[in-house]
Formats: C-alpha cells, structure tokens, sequence
C-alpha cells in the first residue's frame, strides 16, 4: 500500500475524504476523521478512539487499499504518530489485537500527562521520541515527515514487545542495545541540567486554581519560563518535589517561546484546570487585535475538550497580540478572581 503523508496547522476543520484518514485534526469524530480537540468528542486521544472505535477506520476505507493519504497536524507528536501507526496496523490485521490495545492505552497516558512519575523519564518511549525530535534540524515539512518516521520505527518495536506480553511503559531493556535509543537516553539525562538552569532564570508564583472537580479551589507552585532549554520542562518541574515550595511539583506552567508562542498548563494530579483562564486571554486579545487592526479570528486554545479539561492553553496560531507581561498579569488576575470565589 503507498501511503502519502500531510500535514495540517492545528485546529484546521476537515470533512472526510475517499482514500484518506486525518488524524489528531480535523475537529470531529467520524469514519475518516478522528479528532478529540472538539467540545463533543469523547474522553479519549486520537490513537485510543482508533482502537475503542476501528470503525471510524475500517469502515471508511475500501478493502483492499491501494494508496492512502494520511493527514495529521504539523509536528506531529507522539498522540498523532501513534494514531498513523495504529491505524496501519489496523488496515494490515482488520482487527484490534491486544498490543494494539497497549500502545493506545500509553498513548492516552502520554497525551493526558499522567505517566507515572516514579518511572525514570529516560526509560520512557514519550521521552526518547521527544529526544529524537529534537535531533532533527530540517525545515517544518520535512520535519514533519521525519517525525512520523521515527515514531513509525519506535512504535513497531514496541509492537512486538507488547506482543511478547512486555511493558511498555518503562521500556530500558529494550532499547538498550540499539544506538540511536541510547543517544536518546543520554540527551534526556543531560536534559535534567538544562531545567535546572531553566528554574533558576524562571519566575516562581503560587496562584489559587479551581478544582477539577466539585467547587473549591487550590493554591499549587508554578513557573513562568521565557524560552527554556529543556525539551521536558513540562516533565522535569511537575516531579520536581525538592524546589517547589509545597513539596508537590511545579503543578502551574507557562512558557513563553520567543513571543512567538505561549504554552500554559496545569499537571493532572493537582486536580485542578484552568476553567475561564483562557476566555479571559481571549478577551484580551480580541481587545488588543482591534486596537492594533489585526484580524480577530484567532483566538487561544482553551483546552476546552473532555479528554483536556480545560488543563491546557495555547497562543493563537498567527501569534499572541499580547506580550508576555500581560499573560502573567492576566494569569495573576485569574488566580486571584478564584480566591476571592
């Protein structure tokens, strides 16, 4: 079967195609499209509704497939490689095996965030793949295209280990005796050093965010980080129990990539979201747009789907109108309309 691989800007829209999936974008859940962005969609990551629903594969494709299109967004990132990968699999088996159940199940783990933190990031497939993304210096589209590549490869070996009835979450035996595995491993050692240095230019807050579930609030640690060194930031602070000043991790992250875009997040197991925050960002960047005369259809992410919760927020594609400083301030003035109730 050719397959032919394109890629997307986030959050772009898609009606089903004949002889084509689109994966992890296309904002709905259909046979031909699998999407989990939108307010509708399941609790679920793009790879574990392939497997929870194969139909929305099968039963979209003729049989046998010549040539298939596979859409995905630009980047692509381990919940978007492993649904390519899963849904091949699928075309080859026609069914769901139980190594395919594995590889979705740690898939939803990865894109939730909610790996177990007493497993060693280095042993983890999520933090070599990143490693490995990393590595790759090339334009976006080429990138792009390597990265499916390269997940393509790891997640066929974790394939076969799932088949052998092996763990895949912790995976450092396995990938001990092949090179580029062990390079990954060494720069997502070294990586911890480059938090470190991260945390120390950083802004350390204690913001009040609402619970999860129920009413209520809760303080957490947080870090405002402008450009970071560290390709696990995000990983290395939520287990960073020794600096953050409630011993819990640092369960609030904002990082500022060059202005270009900002990333704001909350861990799982804080058992808080970040509900409001980003229809007020919204807010002010409609504000912002008008007095500038950009155009006001851009708006930030806000995580607003049952598999997020509203923990997640990102800039607007064509770039924030608002600077860093007012972000902090809007996350500041968020934290404290939650403590006043």
């Amino acid at each position: 079967m050719e397959v032919i691989f394109q890629f997307a800007p986030y959050g772009q829209e898609f009606e089903p195609r004949p002889a084509t999936l689109v994966l992890d974008v296309g904002l709905k859940t259909v046979p031909g499209v699998v999407d989990h962005h939108q307010p509708e969609a399941e609790a679920e990551c793009a790879a574990s509704l392939v497997v929870k629903h194969p139909e929305l594969v099968l039963g979209h494709l003729p049989e046998p497939v010549e040539k298939l299109t596979i859409i995905t967004h630009r980047l692509p990132d381990f919940d978007a490689v492993s649904a390519i990968f899963l849904s091949l699999k699928l075309i080859e088996l026609r069914q769901v095996d139980p190594a395919l159940q594995k590889i979705a199940a740690y898939a939803r783990m990865v894109d939730s965030a909610t790996i177990p933190k007493n497993v060693e990031l280095s042993s983890t497939p999520y933090a070599l793949l990143r490693a490995l993304f990393v590595a790759i210096q090339k334009p976006e589209e080429e990138a792009s295209l390597e990265r499916v590549q390269e997940g393509l490869r790891m997640l066929r070996l974790l394939h076969e280990q799932a088949s052998l009835g092996r763990d895949i979450t912790d995976c450092r035996l396995v990938f001990q005796g092949i090179d580029r595995y062990l390079k990954a491993m060494h720069r997502v050692e070294d990586d911890y050093f480059n938090y470190l240095e991260d945390l120390e230019k950083a802004e350390q807050v204690q913001l009040h965010l609402p619970l999860s579930q129920g009413q209520g609030r809760e303080i957490v640690d947080g870090l405002l980080v402008q450009n970071p060194k560290s390709f696990l930031l995000k990983e290395w602070a939520r287990r960073d129990v020794f600096n953050s000043p409630l011993g819990r991790g640092f369960s609030f992250l904002l990082t500022n990539l060059g202005n270009r875009r900002f990333i704001i997040g909350v861990d799982p197991e804080a058992g808080v979201n970040l509900r409001g925050l980003g229809s007020l960002l919204n807010r002010l960047e409609k504000e912002k747009r008008e007095r500038l005369g950009r155009p006001v259809t851009e708006r930030w992410y806000e995580g607003n789907c049952p598999f997020f919760d509203y923990r997640i927020i990102d800039s607007p594609q064509d770039g924030p109108a608002l600077t860093h400083q007012e972000v902090v301030e809007a996350v500041m003035d968020f934290s404290r309309r939650v403590q006043s109730g």
